[in-house]
Order: C-alpha cells, then structure tokens, then sequence
C-alpha cells in the first residue's frame, strides 16, 4: 500500500532549509575552526558500527536509542550511531595510539530510535571535542573552557553551568558498603529528586548510622558556592578521595570564575549525569529559554580499555541544530552581493563568472527561456557588458 502523504518525514525527523542550512553550515565552520585553534584535531566516525562498538562505554546508557540491524555480509548486528563519544575514543585508543595527550573533535548526524520529552528531534547533529591522556583537573578545566568559547561564538548569552563529580556518590557508596544493587536503586531516586523515598530507602539499608548520613546530605549540596564550604565540612571524615574530589571542584571554579567572572555556576552533588559511564567531573549547560541543558560533558576514564588501552578521557557535546536555532538571527544579512548573469555563450563572460566565484562571490546565470528574472531569483547586481567588458552593476 502506498504511503498517503509521501511527503511526510517521520516524526523527530526533519529537513533542513536553504536559509537555516546556510546559517547551520556557517556555525558549523566557525565552531571547528575554533575548536581547529585549540588544537583539537577533526575526525569523522561512521555513520554505522558494530553494534558491540557503539555499545561501550556511554554506550550502554543508549543501548535503547540505537537503531539496531543485520549485515547481510557478516550475519553482525550493526547500529546507526546514538553517540559518537565511543567511536572517537576508538579512534584514540586503537588507530592513533599516542602517548601524549590527544585532542580530537567531531561533527555528525546520530539517529535516536525515541526522543526526548524536551527535545522534539530524533536526529540530532552531534558536535564536542574530547581530550585523551590526562587525568588531572587542568583538562576537565580545559574542555569546560571550550565548550562555554562555543556557546559564546554561537552567539548564546546569559548561560549558566552546572558542575558536580559522580565520584563522590561512587566515593560514598562504596565507604558505606552498599552492594552494586542498592547503588543503583538509591541512583535512581536521587535522579528523580525524591526526598520522602530516599529517606525511607537509605533507613532500609543495614548500614552505619554516618554513612546514612553521608549519603543522605548528598540530596541536599545543590547550589551556589556555599554548597561546596558545606561539603567540606560535612565529609570531613569521608575518604581522601571525597575530599580529592572538592578540592579538585573548588579549584575549577575559582579558575572558572576568573576567566569568566560573569559566569553563574551551581554545584549539584546528587546530579549524576551519565552515572555509568562518567567517573569524575561533570558539567552542564543552561540558558533561561532552554527547559533542559544545551551542552554536557565530564570525565570519563578507561572507555577505551576494551579497545586496547585505558585512557583518561574528558570531553563535552552539544546538539548543532539546537545551538544553531537558540542563536540564528531574526533577520538575515541581506547585503552581501547576489549578482545576476545572462543567458550569453560569451567567452568573456564566462571568465568573468569564474573569477567572481574564486573570491567568493555568489553568481546565478541565468538559465535559456527559465521562469523568472534577477528580482525573483533574490540578486542584487547584475553583470552588463560594457566596451567588450563585464562589469558589476547594482541592480535598482
């Protein structure tokens, strides 16, 4: 039966126009580049993996948004990338293999099989860099640094960033005994932010009465920089690498605030993005208009073990389009030159077009008995011969 509306696209999926592609390509350009300048090197992943691949690492969390089937070589199960996070570190770790730090970037369309209650799209276009081979805070503070330059040339203002570190919740877990079960089930109710079900689940637990509070006080370290004085004093007896962990978010927003001294910066120590994949740092980034974050990232070592060789690894992404729709102008630069040329075989003319084109001048010629004139295809100057010789004339 054939499909009714051929024109339709199914759902999250959508087409791009010539006025929003020119301006996605634009920011596309001018985000690599910057990325170019920081010594962050472009590579372009597949499109389709195996799916064993694309499953490592923060993989796993998207095991459900991945589209999934056979190849008819091999008899493998193959996917269409959710993320590009696995495969870049794939790269670094079994192609490149360095032993000195390595900063790649990336740029590319991942498919999600189910959206998002926030995000309409099933197609985002994934951009982020990532920093192999040093484990210390001065990358994670690095690879924020980037990520808040991109969101500043894509024209984003008032944006806040969230910071917190999954080790300390790894940190405290492990200090009170909990078993890999109980782990994740108190995960998964700090996640929903439920207050009278965490109580209720870390009473049940047959543990000491201060790891229950250590564990407890977590729900409540959300906000400014009072939270991590706070921290401090409550995990005083904690583990040094509780405090390892403070002291290393202390020391990124001191910088931070530095750098960026207009930057609002909030500490969520119960806020776990990618839990199960992140092993230290992480961070996100807010603007008021945006119901959810608009760019993501942190540390997440040793994703590369089961390609060979455990590196440390922090790196961030965001979605292009979305970045790209928060900050396209409401009216387009019309001013650039549009020039218009005949319908003529001359071969003037044709050296003429030519050299235009290799400066960067957008020419249209005309094409024998077509629909429309100069107006109608948006030009605004035109190529008159004068004296044997093509000139540029504003069109009136």
């Amino acid at each position: 039966m054939l499909q009714k509306d051929p024109w339709l696209l199914p759902d999250g999926i959508e087409e791009i126009l010539p006025e929003e592609a020119s301006y996605l390509e634009s920011l596309r350009r001018n985000l690599l580049d910057m990325f170019a300048c920081w010594g962050y090197q472009l590579v372009i992943p597949p499109f389709m993996d195996y799916l064993d691949s694309l499953l490592t690492g923060s993989g796993h969390d998207l095991e459900l948004q991945t589209f999934k089937l056979t190849d008819q070589l091999t008899g493998r199960l193959l996917g269409v990338r959710a993320d590009m996070t696995p495969q870049v570190a794939r790269i670094d770790a079994h192609n490149l293999r360095h032993l000195h730090p390595t900063r790649l970037c990336y740029e590319g369309t991942v498919l999600h099989t189910l959206g998002d209650a926030l995000e309409k799209t099933r197609s985002p276009r994934q951009i982020g860099a990532e920093l192999y081979g040093h484990a210390g805070k001065e990358s994670d503070l690095e690879i924020i640094q980037l990520m808040l330059e991109m969101l500043a040339i894509a024209g984003l203002q008032e944006v806040h960033l969230d910071l917190g570190h999954v080790g300390i919740y790894r940190e405290l877990s492990a200090q009170a005994g909990l078993t890999p079960h109980q782990e994740t089930q108190l995960f998964e109710v700090l996640q929903r932010k439920a207050k009278t079900e965490l109580l209720e689940l870390v009473e049940s637990y047959p543990i000491a009465d201060s790891d229950k509070t250590l564990l407890l006080a977590l729900f409540e370290l959300n906000g400014d920089r009072q939270v991590l004085t706070k921290a401090q004093q409550l995990f005083a007896n904690a583990t040094d690498t509780v405090k390892q962990a403070l002291a290393d978010l202390q020391a990124i927003a001191d910088k931070l605030t530095v750098l960026f001294p207009s930057l609002p910066i909030n500490f969520d120590l119960a806020e776990l993005r990618g839990y199960h994949y992140h092993t230290g740092v992480v961070f996100a980034a807010f603007v008021p208009s945006v119901g959810r974050e608009i760019a993501r990232g942190g540390r997440y070592d040793n994703i590369g073990k089961v390609f060979g060789r455990a590196r440390a690894a922090t790196g961030f992404s965001a979605d292009l389009k979305l970045l790209a729709a928060l900050s396209q102008p409401s009216e387009i630069d019309d001013s650039a030159s549009v020039i218009f040329a005949p319908a003529d075989e001359d071969n003037a003319l044709f050296e003429k077009i030519r050299q235009l084109r290799a400066v960067g001048q957008i020419v249209i010629q005309q094409l024998p008995n077509q629909v429309g004139d100069a107006h109608t295809l948006g030009c605004n100057a035109v190529l008159e011969k004068n004296n044997q010789h093509w000139l540029v004339k504003p069109l009136i």
